[in-house]
């Protein structure tokens, strides 16, 4: 048995002080200080010098990082990115495709099952996120036009075991039909994304089981009064919702109308990260498109957003500091709702006693100190080595 002492522990509905966290690859239980006798079974202590000890984060929606792609389709690449991510403290990830030949596409989803199977050196794979080829021309966004295709279930039914979402235009589904046979599959979550969808198309799409929403806002139809779009149809309803919090892809000062309208237990914070995620500046390549990344941005040629280089840490920092939630409530959209989302809050999401033992250590600022998965230290901030084996 192992204890983490001396820390805040953030839970579901608040944060708890003076108590002992006792885990194994498991969470043990949580005990108060003064109860706690240091015994011959604990054989590790960590002491985490008052800062916050919170669940593991879940980035469901990250291409890349490290200068590697999840279309790389190397375990080398998604061990590289497993590795990366960790000093943000994400503890479990969707590998995430873009829009591209059928023949790569099949080659990243394959390579991301096999990868599931072997020993990842950092974040563990839950599974593979379809973002594309299921999407719309107009907003494809940093997507590459060629290989935009209408929804098709031939294409994923050999991945049915691995998909936990699939992003897709509704309207581009033609009599319903890739709705009608997803519904036999409910482990995996149908997102809309990249739509030019109506607000009657969008409504009808989530009435019918999209219960979804990739990267809000971006990629689809706006709301206007007149015509309220995808937004004006995910506002009308209760739907899981993607949102980049890096202030580029939403603006800071809506954040907070955002949590409030969507309902806070129904907003996942994620990266959308290319492989320029925690890299130095410089000229990058998605989808087979060149990408320039700054200090905060990664764009196109044409200055098209080409997903982002946000860590998921920064994007929790970037919504405590714009609204007034709590930071429990905010760590829920990193942790527990995106579980909640995939259908794996029974093991991941939250300290909770059975629970997987993902946590992280983070300080005031949420830099992260100490990223545990499975009760072992994968990332400690004061060692020699970013990664420890």
């Amino acid at each position: 048995m192992k204890a983490i002492v001396n820390g805040k522990i953030i839970l579901q509905e608040r944060v708890l002080d003076d108590c002992i966290l006792l885990y194994n690859n498991r969470i043990i239980d949580i005990v108060k200080k003064n109860e706690f006798r240091a015994v011959d079974h604990v054989e590790k202590m960590i002491d985490a010098k008052g800062n916050y000890i919170s669940p593991g984060f879940i980035d469901l929606h990250i291409h890349g990082s490290a200068g590697f792609d999840t279309m790389d389709a190397t375990f080398h690449a998604i061990n590289s990115i497993s590795k990366s991510i960790v000093k943000t403290g994400v503890t479990s990830f969707l590998p995430t495709t873009m829009t591209m030949s059928k023949e790569a596409i099949k080659k990243a989803l394959d390579n991301i099952r096999d990868c599931m199977d072997k020993k990842l050196e950092g974040a563990k794979v839950l599974g593979a996120h379809l973002e594309g080829p299921f999407i719309s021309e107009k907003y494809k966004g940093a997507q590459n036009e060629k290989y935009i295709i209408k929804p098709d279930y031939e294409l994923i039914k050999s991945y049915l075991d691995l998909l936990k979402i699939i992003t897709f235009a509704p309207e581009k589904d033609e009599n319903d039909i890739f709705i009608e046979k997803m519904k036999n599959h409910k482990n995996i979550r149908l997102s809309m994304g990249h739509t030019e969808a109506t607000f009657e198309q969008a409504l009808k799409a989530i009435d019918q089981g999209v219960h979804y929403v990739t990267h809000t806002f971006n990629g689809m139809t706006g709301l206007h009064h007149r015509n309220p779009g995808v937004i004006g149809a995910l506002f009308s309803r209760k739907i899981f919702c993607e949102i980049i919090a890096d202030k580029i892809h939403v603006h800071k000062g809506f954040f907070q109308a955002f949590i409030d309208i969507n309902k806070k237990e129904f907003v996942i914070l994620i990266t959308d990260a290319m492989r320029a995620g925690c890299m130095p500046t410089g000229e990058y390549e998605l989808g087979g498109k060149k990408v320039i990344v700054d200090e905060e941005s990664a764009r196109l040629e044409d200055g098209t957003l080409a997903g982002s280089i946000l860590k998921l840490n920064e994007a929790a920092r970037n919504i405590r500091e714009h609204t007034d939630y709590k930071l429990n409530e905010i760590i829920n959209m990193v942790s527990l709702n995106p579980a909640r989302a995939i259908g794996m809050d029974d093991q991941l999401g939250s300290i909770e006693k059975g629970k997987c033992a993902d946590l992280v250590i983070f300080d005031e600022n949420m830099n992260v100190v100490s990223t545990i998965i499975n009760g072992n230290i994968v990332y400690e901030v004061n060692t020699h080595e970013d990664y420890l084996r």
